[in-house]
């Protein structure tokens, strides 16, 4: 079935360019192309579109408006912001209801490989129910103790960027959210970060400020209601996974952005775990209640009760966030890197191991794909990476 993909700009030039653009699109999607945020949910009310692509700046109804009305209308509808206009209140309002922010002119391949990106990451999730949660998350739940630090920090005037970065890295919900951010055309980069404290420091306090206590991107867990799910281990689990993965990635002479993308993967690899027991605690509690033992038992489980497990849940959402896609790859397939269709050495690789060594010495059998390793040629350095899993740090558990 062909992906149907809405188009909406109130300028018939931009459509009419957009139509000849992807006319070579037309085999495998089924496009329309509108004026007006009102005749765009006049059509989606028609028929349901998989992917709606509107400017930002429109009369009447402006592009922020519409996707927020599409967000509520269409939860399951992939919403991209595509426009040559960098309107900084604009952009912070369509935060929440955009997945991804593409800035004018937009070179066809990368519009196409946007659209269908998002489009076919739409497809990773079977359960409908499901998928349409995770496609109305606009924010993660954040660590409480390290929320409250952050928000004290920032009412401090003296407070210097490095400071906050160090906060900001520590919590995975926040990582995200500032990575998304920054990463977003508004910031005119043209290259995506993934060092939080580099994200930060571009972004700068004011920006971190409106994002954390205008517009509350971070809020706070409701311990209350986990059940036997441990915030504090995971915290833990995630920090030693992605500090890990950092010195894996830095032992085989890789670039920066590698290292800094295997830290940022390791830090986010379990954050579909986060989305499962904040939005569905009691089910599951019920799956960490029923003496699961060893991953592939959780990952089953986790099959049966919803219909993906953690690492695809957690892989939809932030590739719909428009994180680096070596991240999302190295979070929805640790646990299954072999199917991964690039065989060399990436951040997947990285947060593997380092999932697996973390868990260890000697780490469970199921944890650890050998022959991926050995496909790779990089089973003889195990050894070695085991060695740096033993001398690594532990961080300290989490103070509420």
């Amino acid at each position: 079935m062909k992906k149907r993909i809405l188009f909406v700009d109130d300028e018939s030039l931009v459509l009419e360019g957009l139509q000849r653009m992807l006319r070579s699109m037309r085999v495998e999607w089924e496009m329309a192309f509108v004026g007006s945020g009102s005749k765009a949910l006049e059509l989606m009310a028609q028929a349901p579109f998989d992917v709606v692509i509107s400017d930002m700046r429109m009369p009447g109804m402006n592009g922020a408006e519409l996707l927020a009305e599409v967000l509520k209308r269409f939860p399951k509808t992939v919403r991209l912001i595509l426009s040559g206009h960098a309107d900084r209140d604009l952009v912070f309002k369509c935060v929440g209801s955009t997945h991804q922010y593409l800035s004018k002119p937009c070179q066809p391949e990368e519009l196409k490989a946007a659209i269908s990106r998002a489009s076919n990451l739409e497809q990773s999730l079977r359960n409908q129910n499901l998928r349409q949660l995770v496609s109305r998350l606009d924010r993660l739940p954040s660590i409480p103790a390290l929320y409250v630090q952050i928000v004290e920090k920032l009412q401090d005037p003296e407070i210097g960027l490095d400071e906050i970065g160090d906060i900001v890295a520590k919590d995975m919900a926040m990582t995200a959210k500032i990575l998304k951010l920054v990463n977003s055309a508004f910031f005119g980069l043209g290259r995506q970060i993934s060092s939080p404290s580099e994200a930060v420091s571009y972004l700068g306090v004011e920006t971190i400020k409106a994002l954390v206590l205008s517009i509350h991107a971070f809020s706070q867990f409701s311990s209350a209601r986990l059940g036997s799910f441990s915030i504090d281990s995971l915290w833990v689990h995630s920090q030693q996974t992605a500090g890990l993965a950092k010195e894996i990635a830095r032992m085989e002479d890789s670039d920066n952005r590698l290292v800094d993308d295997s830290f940022v993967a390791g830090l986010l690899h379990d954050t579909g775990k986060l989305i499962l027991a904040s939005n569905f605690p009691e089910p599951y509690d019920q799956v960490l209640q029923a003496g699961i033992s060893g991953t592939a038992a959780l990952l089953a489980a986790e099959e049966r009760h919803f219909g993906a497990n953690h690492a695809e849940v957690g892989g939809y959402l932030l590739g719909l966030w428009g994180l680096p896609v070596p991240v999302v790859e190295a979070i929805a397939l640790h646990h299954q890197p072999a199917t991964c269709p690039h065989l060399s050495f990436s951040p997947l690789t990285a947060v593997h191991v380092a999932n697996a060594l973390i868990q260890g010495p000697p780490p469970p059998a199921e944890e650890l794909d050998l022959n991926y390793l050995a496909t790779l040629g990089l089973d003889s350095r195990l050894v070695h990476w085991r060695r740096a899993a033993e001398g690594s740090l532990q961080p300290q558990p989490m103070k509420e």
